[in-house]
């Protein structure tokens, strides 16, 4: 019964942390572990309301307790961020393909995000900053519309605490008079002056809003990476997680089950993958 796919592990939500204005992090303790990779993902159950999938943001090497960072935009995580520690929740995965760490390993990584899309980043940045000398170099390429907007402020302004192991950059949209740093959309700090990178020797993984992501893919390929090394979170429409309701189709794939990681080699001739 423990490896039924459709029946979600009980778990209880133990803290929340307020990240923005719309954005919570739940911090849930499963009745038993769940051991997941970087860019697996998982559905979480409010009971009573449904479900929603939602990657993980916490580090994989932990499996007795999940955080998971969700933006307010619908019914289930209107109810979700009405909850407080002591609730009853369930999750079931973990679900999809994770990122092949293994092929990293040597090499120069290059992470766009945008928005609440750091948030599944940051399972993969802590997968990296655990055995961060396998890589020649981790780099960190950040947008948010405002400054109120940026998620995990602390960790995103000391560098996740590398002492400069981390090459880290934040830009927004629109800043305000406290503001000091880029103003722009993140395509802007990937500009020359902002980023030196190696496509050659490197990997680049982005993961945010369909626009954010589209205008960050053509950029990276610009600057020179392959679209074999282009590696996309394309986590929309997802609804089952295993492939049977159809919601999150992409040409022949699903994203739920053959994603939601994919390379930009495997996805780019199919029609309207931004939409």
């Amino acid at each position: 019964m423990d490896n039924n796919p459709y029946i979600p592990v009980p778990a209880k939500l133990v803290d929340v942390v307020e990240e923005t204005h719309n954005i919570k992090t739940f911090v849930v303790e499963p009745v038993r572990p769940i051991v997941f990779e970087a860019g697996q993902f998982v559905e979480m159950t409010v009971p009573g309301y449904g479900e929603a999938p939602f990657t993980p943001s916490s580090s994989p090497a932990v499996s007795d307790r999940m955080e998971i960072t969700v933006m307010r935009v619908g019914q289930v995580t209107e109810r979700l961020h009405a909850l407080g520690p002591g609730a009853e929740l369930g999750i079931r995965g973990p679900l999809g393909a994770p990122y092949p760490l293994d092929t990293f390993c040597g090499r120069e990584i290059l992470i766009v995000g945008g928005g609440v899309g750091l948030a599944p980043l940051r399972a993969l940045l802590f997968g990296l900053l655990e055995h961060v000398d396998r890589y020649h170099r981790i780099v960190l390429r950040y947008g948010a519309r405002t400054p109120s907007d940026i998620i995990y402020r602390d960790a995103v302004s000391s560098g996740w605490g590398q002492n400069g192991k981390l090459d880290v950059r934040v830009c927004v949209d629109e800043g305000d008079a406290d503001w000091k740093g880029n103003t722009g959309v993140v395509t802007t700090i990937l500009e020359p002056e902002c980023l030196s990178c190696d496509p050659a020797n490197g990997v680049a993984v982005v993961c945010g809003p369909p626009i954010m992501m589209k205008f960050a893919t053509l950029k990276l390929l610009d600057l020179g990476y392959a679209p074999a090394d282009i590696y996309l979170s394309m986590e929309k429409n997802m609804s089952c997680g295993v492939g049977k309701c159809g919601h999150c189709r992409l040409g022949r794939y699903y994203a739920c089950k053959d994603g939601p990681v994919f390379t930009y080699d495997a996805i780019e001739s199919i029609n309207k993958i931004w939409d």
